[in-house]
């Protein structure tokens, strides 16, 4: 899916999603579905975000690292 064919207005703001945290944490996980629609994209703010997986022994954590490492030093 090309995001710049996404109407961002269809999109669900995470913002706008307020999950139980009193809820048991299946139930938890089915409201934020609820509310979000598609948990692999959605807009935060203005910006669409699209979440997908590749085969990597990577982890998200590692990746986001590198990322903000990345930011700083082009700052």
């Amino acid at each position: 899916m090309d995001l710049k064919n996404i109407d961002r207005n269809s999109l669900v703001d995470i913002w706008s999603v307020n999950v139980d945290a009193s809820l048991p944490q299946k139930e938890r996980m089915r409201d934020f579905i609820r509310q979000v629609k598609d948990p692999y994209l959605f807009r935060h703010g203005k910006y669409v975000v699209k979440i997908t997986f590749a085969e990597t022994d990577i982890t998200l954590e590692q990746r986001l690292a590198d990322y903000v490492r990345a930011k700083c030093a082009a700052m």
